[in-house]
């Protein structure tokens, strides 16, 4: 089983990742979600929690390549505490959680061969991927073994509710 979420950024799809997360059963999960870091009410860069905890930054406002926007993304940090989440031999689990697959996170070439990787093991995964991007982005959208769903407005509400169902009975919990 491989969801893939897409749509819209502001939509909620790193919102519908820890609510779908909020309803599953005790189990071995693995992965990471996105925060935005904020100040004074201003947006400021964008953090990156692990299912175990850990916490660092992927991006703040900066102009040390590489750049996206007015963000510098932080690849080393980025690269150190995600990518061991994501390898099975070092953490095994039943889901890999990845929010998001972004312009960001694919300046690591290292996270795009992690990506590939998983996708060649027989291992579930629950990810975001933005809606808009060429290349990588579409190489993972086009793929046979994935399921894309599109979250809106209209549908955002009820679909953690669902997603957890449907990785439940995957995982037979």
């Amino acid at each position: 089983m491989r969801l893939f979420l897409t749509g819209s950024p502001g939509i909620g799809k790193t919102t519908l990742i820890r609510a779908t997360l909020e309803k599953l059963d005790e189990g071995r999960y693995a992965g990471f979600y996105t925060e935005e870091k904020r100040h004074r009410g201003q947006r400021t860069g964008f953090k990156i929690i692990t299912l175990d905890g850990q916490e660092g930054t992927l991006a703040s406002i900066g102009r040390k390549e590489p750049t996206v926007g007015r963000y510098s993304i932080h690849l080393e940090e980025f690269e150190k505490i995600v990518l061991p989440q994501l390898d099975p031999e070092i953490t095994p689990a039943d889901l890999y959680v990845i929010d998001e697959i972004g312009r960001m996170e694919l300046f690591s070439l290292k996270f795009r061969n992690k990506l590939i990787d998983l996708l060649a093991r027989p291992s579930h995964l629950l990810a975001t991927i933005a809606k808009k991007g060429k290349g990588f982005v579409e190489q993972i959208k086009g793929r046979n073994d994935i399921e894309l769903i599109e979250v809106t407005r209209e549908n955002r509400d009820h679909l953690a509710e669902e997603i957890a169902r449907r990785i439940k009975k995957e995982l037979g919990s």
